[in-house]
């Protein structure tokens, strides 16, 4: 099927979005706590971060997808760095962003931090007492990862995240805040973005062109630059853009993550603009960037023989390499 023609069969299937699962409590929640100011973050870890770790030269911080299984994420990032023979030097951090249905059915208590159905994954403002966006808890793990008192050996952290995980990476990574702490202490920042099923563009520029007026929100957060979440802080699109180009990133697609009626897949129309199915998606999104930076150093990387699969894109050989060259 040709590039247009699978643009074309995707844009005929509609543009409802698609069931998220948002409103289904998790099987699992995650054993520990992370307290933050705004309250205690649900997260999985390889290994006890309260106490110094001074055999651990890369933190790998894995985001899960709209089903909110963090400890299945967990065991496919500690699987992966096994079989990469770097299990005993990394420390995987699994972060969760629980709801109002994860609360209620576990019982939870009040000072666990919950967001509004998918909110997490634009960056949302966690909901009830205290309130933090997605994002800045993330920047919290990052911060509690630069305490050399804790990571004396730590010299590379890595933000990684597969389908709604990997909108998350792809966003944050966007609008990230910087860190002039791991600067300074010689650890460097980069992310892996799996298999999301849509982009934040810096333009009005899509790949495949809607009737004019069919959908007015295409270029809203978290498809564009309009309507950007409190997180952007006053960035402009101009300077997020810098920042994001900037960045070290990597694109690993599953090269057999191309149906168009995938029952995750976003088929919003402002998903829809972006192509058929994930994986023309990714090419056209990395085409866009380098168009607008001939001089990009982001990399796109093809996982043979996988689709829609967290555990098969981390585990096998090109994800291992993207996790843990």
């Amino acid at each position: 099927m040709s590039k247009r023609a699978g643009w074309l069969l995707g844009l005929m299937i509609g543009c409802a979005t698609p069931p998220f699962a948002a409103g289904q409590a998790v099987k699992v929640v995650s054993p520990e706590r992370f307290s933050l100011q705004a309250g205690d973050l649900s997260l999985g870890l390889s290994q006890d971060w309260r106490q110094p770790l001074p055999q651990i030269t890369r933190a790998l911080i894995i985001v899960h997808g709209r089903l909110r299984n963090a400890q299945t994420y967990l065991k496919s990032a500690e699987d992966a760095a096994a079989h990469a023979g770097q299990g005993a030097n990394t420390l995987v951090i699994a972060p969760q962003f629980l709801n109002d249905a994860d609360i209620q059915r576990h019982h939870l208590g009040d000072s666990v931090l919950r967001w509004h159905g998918n909110g997490w994954m634009a960056g949302d403002s966690s909901i009830g007492h205290g309130q933090i966006s997605s994002y800045g808890a993330l920047d919290q793990i990052i911060k509690h990862l630069g305490n050399r008192q804790l990571f004396p050996a730590l010299k590379e952290i890595v933000v990684a995240g597969h389908s709604g995980g990997g909108q998350v990476v792809q966003r944050f990574a966007l609008t990230g805040h910087d860190h002039p702490a791991l600067q300074a202490a010689g650890i460097s920042l980069r992310y892996v973005i799996a298999n999301p099923s849509s982009y934040a563009y810096f333009s009005p520029q899509r790949p495949v062109q809607l009737a004019p007026g069919s959908c007015p929100q295409f270029n809203d957060w978290k498809y564009g630059m309009q309507k950007l979440p409190a997180y952007a802080n006053g960035q402009s699109p101009q300077q997020l853009e810098k920042a994001y180009a900037a960045r070290d990133i990597t694109y690993l697609l599953g090269q057999q993550d191309t149906d168009p009626n995938h029952p995750a897949l976003d088929k919003s129309c402002a998903a829809e603009t972006q192509g058929a199915y994930r994986l023309i998606r990714g090419h056209n999104y990395f085409d866009y960037l380098k168009q607008r930076h001939p001089q990009l150093s982001q990399r796109l990387v093809e996982v043979p023989g996988v689709g829609h699969d967290g555990d098969k894109m981390f585990t096998s050989p090109l994800g291992q390499k993207a996790l843990f060259h």
